[in-house]
């Protein structure tokens, strides 16, 4: 039994230290110092891709959030006014909001309309207007100005939010073309040692599938960001909807 005993406890204990794999060769860390100038490259591109979805997703977050808070302070002041000249008053101090781009676009062709068509006395040398209620000469001209004015607002609101679509639709085959490479490189190298065993297969190939990792860890924020940055275009331009509509009816009841 001790002859048979010793040998036997010998192997065990030898194949147990050889099931445990070493942390230390297959940590990111590790895999990543394996990696090749070209995996660190197309890495190093997924890494710039993320970075900068996320600072536009932060700055744009923040212009609306700025800009919601403005237009409802500018709502409040439109419908507590009587003059459409205390409403541009507070303008200024709200020009984050694109209901005041609306405004001052309708605004400005509802006055220059107003003063074309302002009466005037014709007796005399020098005609004056006269004390008559100016009236609009067409109101589908202020709701294509309303428009134009709307379509401009909202191409500010998408300014590189379509730059998140990008990355969310490239960086999933950009990691996966770093992913290949790094599995063409991983059999390249079997081919010249001629092992074929797991620790010889698994580890570069372990090495390549970081790029697909690093792809879809950039391209899964971008998709949310893109839905919720769209999400609240689509709630502004409805907003800038309803304003236009309730300037017409404002300006078909005083001065039609």
């Amino acid at each position: 039994m001790r002859t048979l005993g010793s040998p036997l406890a010998a192997l065990l204990l030898q194949g147990a230290a050889g099931a445990v794999p070493d942390s230390s060769d297959t940590g990111i860390i590790t895999l990543l110092s394996r990696s090749s100038v070209f995996e660190l490259t197309i890495l190093a591109g997924l890494l710039l891709l993320s970075v900068w979805s996320w600072g536009i997703f932060l700055y744009k977050w923040w212009t609306f959030r700025r800009a919601a808070q403005q237009s409802t302070q500018f709502i409040d002041v439109f419908r507590r006014s009587s003059k459409f000249s205390e409403v541009q008053a507070v303008c200024r101090s709200l020009g984050d909001s694109p209901l005041v781009g609306l405004f001052q676009t309708g605004y400005t062709e509802l006055t220059a309309q107003l003063r074309q068509s302002a009466p005037e006395v014709s007796n005399g040398p020098n005609p004056r207007p006269a004390a008559g209620r100016p009236t609009l000469k067409s109101l589908a001209a202020v709701d294509r100005a309303l428009l134009r004015a709307s379509a401009v607002e909202v191409n500010k609101l998408e300014s590189r939010v379509g730059f998140l679509a990008t990355v969310a639709s490239m960086a999933p085959f950009v990691g996966l073309f770093g992913t290949v490479w790094g599995i063409m490189s991983a059999f390249e190298r079997i081919g010249v040692t001629g092992s074929t065993n797991l620790q010889a297969v698994g580890t570069p190939i372990a090495e390549a599938l970081i790029a697909t990792a690093a792809g879809l860890a950039a391209a899964i924020p971008a998709v949310l960001f893109y839905n919720y940055l769209t999400g609240r275009v689509k709630l502004f331009a409805s907003e800038m909807d309803d304003f236009s509509m309730e300037f017409l009816n404002i300006a078909e009841r005083n001065f039609t």
